[in-house]
């Protein structure tokens, strides 16, 4: 049995449900602590659920499906490379971020696992054996530990190490959607296209049209500051950078512009430093987020959280468990980020 038995997650996303599923299988009851008032059920973009994040969603019961995507390939001036495949590895699965969110959170009620809305971290008072989380709202909580899923801006880190970096903005957003445009792919095929002035993504759906998305390059803003940009005005600045190209002029011209999916920036993470100190730990982006190019920042996520389980529930020393935790993640996570351009390190 751990020696664990109360854990303080802190994010409801995707990483922290993960976390406290995982932790609850491990025989720790964990609390989930959301600094937004409502679930994000319905919100978020499409992205890419990898094999290696299929596999580990499963440990803790959940089964996203999504569109199965067995083929990718590269279109580079108008030119079709298709790229191998993984031997054995199942599809990638294009789920909606939200229908994750809804898919996670269910699980987690069935398993009795509460989730608290509206809870901001505001700092934490730290004793032996234990952690006191304290709250925007003056609410204070013990735990034995803490573990920060909160994201790319995360507070547990500052926490964990003040000097810690700061997430690295992109320069670029991220915005998605739906067209009538029929492009000649198979549904079970992406396609990663270079443009003239700008990268885009997309597939073919089942029941017709295409399903595409940007990495745009602009200035950064938040969630909120792109979705309050009228659709119009962004399609205008798709169609400048994307007007030339072949399929993607036409794939925008058959999208609404009022179905326009705006994420807001992108950001990665450099290297952190510190992963964990004391009773506190990161996990997910909070600690490493990668290029959304990479197609795995959800799935090591994920990973990760299964593993911090894992090792709190087999190393009595919470220390050497954060420790064991560590080791066994980073150089997967980093080798992963450096692979592509402006990696994390």
């Amino acid at each position: 049995m751990p020696t664990v038995r109360t854990a303080a997650v802190i994010g409801a996303g995707i990483a922290g449900p993960v976390t406290a599923l995982a932790l609850h299988k491990a025989g720790i009851e964990a609390t989930i602590f959301e600094d937004h008032r409502t679930s994000a059920e319905g919100l978020g973009g499409t992205f890419g659920l990898a094999p290696n994040g299929v596999a580990a969603l499963e440990i803790v019961g959940v089964e996203p499906t999504g569109q199965p995507i067995h083929h990718q390939q590269l279109s580079l001036n108008g030119k079709l490379i298709r790229l191998p495949s993984l031997s054995g590895a199942g599809p990638l699965q294009m789920i909606r971020r939200g229908d994750l969110y809804r898919l996670l959170h269910d699980r987690v009620a069935a398993e009795g696992i509460r989730i608290e809305h509206g809870k901001r971290l505001s700092s934490v008072r730290e004793e032996p054996g234990a952690v006191t989380a304290v709250f925007a709202d003056g609410d204070t909580r013990r735990f034995d530990v803490l573990i920060g899923a909160d994201g790319v801006h995360s507070t547990v880190r500052k926490l964990i190490d003040p000097s810690a970096p700061e997430p690295r903005f992109t320069g670029m957003v991220s915005i998605e959607g739906r067209s009538a445009t029929e492009v000649p792919v198979d549904p079970d095929t992406a396609t990663f296209a270079f443009g003239k002035h700008g990268y885009y993504l997309y597939w073919a759906t089942p029941g017709g049209g295409t399903v595409w998305g940007v990495n745009l390059p602009h200035r950064p803003m938040s969630i909120a500051e792109s979705r309050a940009i009228p659709g119009e005005q962004w399609m205008a600045i798709l169609l400048q950078t994307y007007g030339d190209d072949d399929p993607g002029a036409a794939i925008l011209r058959g999208t609404d512009p009022a179905d326009l999916l705006a994420n807001g920036a992108l950001h990665i993470m450099p290297r952190a430093p510190h992963w964990h100190r004391a009773r506190m730990a990161l996990v997910g982006d909070a600690v490493h987020a990668p290029s959304n190019s990479s197609g795995q920042g959800a799935s090591l996520a994920i990973e990760s959280a299964i593993e911090l389980a894992r090792c709190l529930r087999d190393i009595a020393d919470v220390t050497d468990a954060f420790a064991a935790y560590e080791r066994l993640r980073r150089n997967r996570v980093e080798q992963i980020a450096a692979r592509l351009p402006g990696s994390t390190r």
